[in-house]
């Protein structure tokens, strides 16, 4: 699959000192049709691993061939597992997040690229019933289950800190306001058919503005070049007086105002693509070393499968895995109690949950991809295999957010009893 041709209007004459204008990649036009709707986390779990079966084969190619999941992604988003945490009261299955954490293992083992483009969207969906109004939640939970994929315009390069935006929106009449600014890390807005984008009123506080993909102003490029998560699509965009209806301006600073497990929701997203790299890299470390290592010499054994140490280092590995799943659904199982009574003491049970299914899946993750060239030795680092993807998508991943934070997150509240911070990566 080839990537999106370029428009083919007549380009203006320019000077040669001027700057070329960014070229923007155009929207995708969506399926006609209406997504399909979960029943309940069986056929949730059914469809992941049908999909994940799907996926796996090719995601070694896209990502060397860096090609847009464009056919992957419809699949995916007509298959109903983008609307796992729609409302039932709005027609949603409302799974646990448990299942939903699971799911996105489960895709993420196939290719985590994939996954990842899922995670803010299901971030956006809990956010839009914690702070959105009636209204807004059927327009918007009624767009998702139509089978809508929502993107993300939220971080900005260029800020002092992380959560610090200087995009900002004016009003423009009664019923619009106007967005302007530039953002980056924009995890699946290319083929996203609405960008929240998140964008500050005359007071600082933070909305999501939730801009139609083809909206007039609104220039996604596909300048992603990470070595790892390479098909993201995780590049610009540029809000150029992007006209938002005031209905699809979604209050985000309230999400924080008070208790919700809005913050954990988003994390526990980034744990769940986490463990499924750590199981895909498992696997792929025992396949190789079954199939085509070579025992050592010292060893005097005729298959490396034999080796005692590569056996001792597979069982820690397998063991570590096992704990972070672990982890993640006892993570998930809180939030769960987390969402159906949000209090400041049931909210930090989740955020402390979450934190510690986050250091242990970020820790397995690059672990095992990089045992991977220890145990399966020299032969696996032919560019033929494509294995240090496993490496290079832990690697990139895991620099989300520094885990070093949620260690002292869980050690302060051990020690003195404090609570985490309310914020999108708590």
């Amino acid at each position: 699959m080839s990537a999106l041709p370029a428009s083919t209007a007549a380009a203006p004459v320019r000077s040669a000192l001027a700057p070329e204008p960014p070229v923007g990649v155009p929207a995708l036009p969506r399926r006609p049709e209406p997504a399909h709707v979960v029943r309940d986390a069986a056929e949730a779990l059914q469809i992941a691993q049908a999909l994940a079966a799907r996926f796996a084969p090719g995601a070694a190619e896209r990502d060397r061939e860096r090609r847009w999941p464009v056919e992957e992604l419809d699949v995916y988003s007509q298959s109903g597992l983008w609307s796992l945490n729609v409302p039932r009261a709005h027609g949603g299955p409302e799974l646990s997040y448990a299942v939903i954490a699971e799911v996105i293992a489960i895709l993420a083992a196939a290719d985590p690229s994939i996954a990842q483009i899922t995670q803010n969207h299901l971030g956006i969906v809990a956010a839009i019933r914690t702070v959105s109004d009636p209204a807004q939640q059927a327009l918007f939970f009624a767009e998702v289950l139509g089978g809508a994929r929502l993107g993300n315009a939220f971080s900005e390069s260029g800020s002092r800190r992380a959560a610090e935006f200087e995009t900002r929106f004016v009003d423009d009449g009664p019923d619009h306001v106007r967005v302007s600014g530039r953002k980056f890390y924009s995890t699946g807005a290319l083929l996203a058919h609405w960008v929240p984008i998140v964008a500050n009123d005359a007071e600082g506080r933070a909305w999501y503005a939730v801009a139609r993909r083809d909206a007039p102003g609104l220039t996604v490029i596909d300048d992603w070049s990470a070595f790892g998560q390479r098909t993201t699509l995780s590049g610009t965009v540029l809000i150029d007086q992007v006209r938002v209806p005031r209905t699809h301006l979604i209050p985000a600073y309230r999400g924080y105002a008070a208790p919700s497990a809005d913050g954990a929701i988003f994390q526990i997203i980034q744990a769940a693509i986490d463990v499924g790299i750590a199981r895909n890299a498992l696997a792929d470390t025992v396949d190789f070393v079954r199939t085509r290592s070579r025992p050592w010499i010292d060893s005097q054994l005729d298959h490396a499968s034999q080796d005692p140490h590569t056996v001792h280092a597979l069982g820690g590995l397998q063991i570590r895995l096992h704990a972070s799943e672990a982890l993640l659904e006892r993570a998930g199982l809180a939030i769960d109690r987390a969402v159906a009574a949000p209090d400041a003491e049931t909210v930090a049970a989740a955020q402390l949950a979450v934190a510690e299914a986050k250091v242990l899946s970020t820790e397995i993750a690059l672990e095992t991809s990089s045992k991977l060239f220890e145990l399966a030795g020299a032969r696996a680092t032919a560019g033929s295999y494509n294995l240090d993807r496993h490496w290079r998508n832990a690697r990139t991943h895991t620099l989300h957010d520094p885990v070093r934070w949620k260690y002292a997150i869980v050690g302060n509240h051990l020690l003195n009893g404090v609570k985490p911070p309310f914020h999108a990566w708590s």
